[in-house]
């Protein structure tokens, strides 16, 4: 028996990566996978939008646990295989206050008690204050648990700390992890497997930086660094099982930061597990990664269990036997999808609209319209009549006891006329053909030409600035939120900086020049196509007109020499959109960071430097470089 475990980041977005692209349905996935017990996290969707056939994958039992107010966040899987791997309960979240509706009775529930906060020592937050329940840590759908008799499974999604506010989040979450384990050996003298996505580095060997001496000598200054290794073996009661069998394996990570190519060069992390007691460690014959499995920031990670043992006593016990499988077919746990109402015909889906229908069913569906037919036409006419034969005074009063609307009652009634098709004629309609624009159009004088609004205020005689006279500075510097930039009006142009100001400069010549070309000369004949000055003229206007639309080239890193890679901001915050000219060389052990970040006797300059430059600014350079340049091939 196989249990396997992956971070898919996204039930959706997986069938969209190679091999899994090929499958048709969720059923061929788990197929592929060749696993008994399969448990995802991160599936980011909810019940409502659940596909059927992932709720239903064939011969799959499923369980799911989903976010109880945000749709499209965290979310764990577990799928069985119910020839092999029938569950005897599920649970879904650690503190067991989530429940089906009804809830779980005491023979259906896995444990008779549950962690509560008054039994850990919360982690505080920032102002001081700890959880009076783990209502909150349990409404994010990142827990599940199944009874397999030999073992209670455990698949968790850890929070990640993307924030000090969510930290002690963070922290809370492990606590509660631990304190159900806790109950569950020392109460129940259970054995378990806790596996999935724990968001913690065990030890400095699961880090790309973890060689580094810095890194070394505070490397469990971090609480959950140190949580994880108190409560892993020889200091706690679990296993890591994987590393078990590679207790010397380097560059063994299950994640990856796929934004920063860190793949390409295995830059990343182990922060997947498959824990357990010391009690199932007879049963567990290996235990590995899957790097080379595609469609998630993830690897898959997995142990194969042994189909039987043989005991002290020499007795031979069966895995089967032991999981209290059976041969008869077996109805899963009540928490399992299958009898969810949408699932188990109880409740109509939208989609079932929209699908086909067989043949029964429409004469089902036929039978009941035909039953709903109470009246007759002749009844309508004698009720319309009778309706319509009150006076108005008696009409609504009627209508006011009866509490039906005083409309419906004082409208006479209307004649339906069947349908008729639109008459079929023979005749075309008329080919609109559009006006085809001249290929010449001569400038109208008073039209305002582009050097306008690149020109300079005049200082003789100031005017109030209008609406239309605004020009708005792109401010790049970094945050400076680009939404408050304050309008700059055309006789505020003194009050600009001096990289502003010439770019402004550059821009209003650039201008001129095209202006200059465009620009028609009266009262004189057209140049013949051999004079030479406008010939010149003509090159001229290309090349202004080539300058301001050719595509900035990216500048080289200043380690390198290497052209850079252009990327767009989208955190949220006052930059997102903008784009950057960073090095094109992956990350890798040792990048350059900076020099907050980094040592620089510990940077590896095979990899990724820290060159960094907004793309605006950068066009900007080029733009100044060119003028330069077009400014002295003309001579003074």
């Amino acid at each position: 028996m196989r249990i396997l475990s992956w971070n898919i980041n996204g039930i959706r977005t997986l069938p969209k990566y190679h091999p899994w692209n090929t499958f048709k349905s969720c059923e061929g996935i788990l197929d592929e996978l060749k696993a008994d017990i399969i448990c995802f996290q991160e599936m980011k969707s909810s019940r409502a939008n659940l596909p059927r056939d992932v709720a239903l994958p064939g011969h799959y039992d499923s369980f799911f646990s989903f976010p109880v107010s945000k749709g499209g966040y965290s979310g764990v899987a577990v799928y069985t295989d119910s020839r092999t791997a029938a569950p005897l309960k599920a649970e879904e979240g650690l503190a067991g206050r989530l429940q089906p509706q009804p809830p779980l009775s005491t023979e259906e529930r896995i444990s008779p008690s549950y962690p509560y906060p008054h039994d850990i020592v919360a982690y505080p937050d920032e102002e001081g204050g700890v959880p009076a329940t783990f209502d909150a840590l349990d409404a994010e759908g990142r827990g599940l648990i199944l009874d397999f008799g030999l073992f209670v499974l455990i698949n968790v999604y850890c929070p990640n700390e993307t924030s000090e506010e969510r930290l002690s989040f963070k922290m809370n979450y492990h606590l509660m992890l631990q304190e159900r384990v806790r109950k569950l050996i020392e109460q129940e003298h259970r054995e378990v497997i806790v596996l999935g996505d724990i968001n913690v580095c065990a030890a400095p060997l699961d880090h790309c930086d973890g060689h580094l001496p810095s890194n070394q000598a505070t490397f469990y200054d971090h609480p959950a660094r140190a949580w994880m290794h108190n409560w892993l073996s020889p200091k706690g009661p679990m296993m890591d099982v994987v590393r078990m069998f590679w207790p010397e394996r380097q560059n063994m990570y299950t994640c990856w930061n796929t934004k920063l190519q860190a793949r390409e060069t295995n830059y990343g992390t182990r922060i997947d597990y498959i824990l357990a007691t010391e009690g199932l460690l007879p049963w567990i014959k290996h235990g590995d990664i899957q790097p080379s499995l595609k469609g998630s920031d993830h690897c898959p990670i997995y142990v194969d269990f042994q189909d039987e043992i043989t005991l002290d006593t020499g007795e031979t016990l069966q895995l089967r036997d032991a999981m209290k499988q059976t041969n008869a077919e077996r109805q899963p746990p009540r928490l399992a999808a299958k009898f969810w109402d949408e699932f188990s015909g109880k409740q109509t889906v939208l989609s079932s609209f929209f699908g086909k229908r067989t043949a029964s069913e429409d004469i089902v569906n036929d039978a009941r319209i035909e039953s709903q037919k109470s009246l007759t036409t002749s009844e309508l006419a004698s009720l319309s009549q009778g309706v319509t034969s009150q006076t108005q005074p008696d009409a609504i009063l009627s209508a006011s006891q009866s509490g039906l609307p005083l409309a419906s009652l004082t409208e006479a009634p209307k004649k339906f006329r069947p349908l008729q098709p639109a008459p079929v004629t023979n005749k075309r309609r008329p080919i609109e053909h559009p006006v085809k624009p001249s290929k010449k159009q001569k400038v109208v004088k008073g039209q305002a030409s582009i050097a306008t609004f690149f020109s300079k205020s005049s200082t003789s005689k100031p005017s109030a600035p209008k609406a239309n006279e605004v020009i708005e500075i792109e401010d790049d510097n970094e945050g400076v939120d680009a939404s408050t930039s304050t309008p700059l009006s055309s006789h505020r142009t003194g009050s600009l900086s001096q990289a502003e100001q010439d770019q402004l400069d550059a821009d209003y010549r650039l201008a001129c020049e095209l202006a200059k070309a465009d620009a028609p000369v009266d009262d004189e004949p057209s140049p013949s196509p051999s004079d030479s000055g406008a010939s010149s003229s003509s090159q001229q206007k290309k090349s202004a007109w080539s300058d301001l639309f050719t595509r900035v080239p990216p500048p080289n890193c200043t380690v390198h020499g290497e052209p850079t890679k252009l990327y767009t901001v989208n955190k949220p915050g006052p930059n997102k959109g903008k784009t950057f000219f960073i090095c094109s060389r992956p990350v890798g052990p040792g990048y350059d960071k900076g020099k907050n970040e980094r040592l620089r006797d510990e940077v590896d300059h095979r990899y990724r430097c820290n060159y960094f430059k907004w793309a605006s600014d950068v066009r900007r350079d080029t733009l100044r470089a060119r003028d330069r340049t077009r400014t002295q091939s003309q001579g003074p």
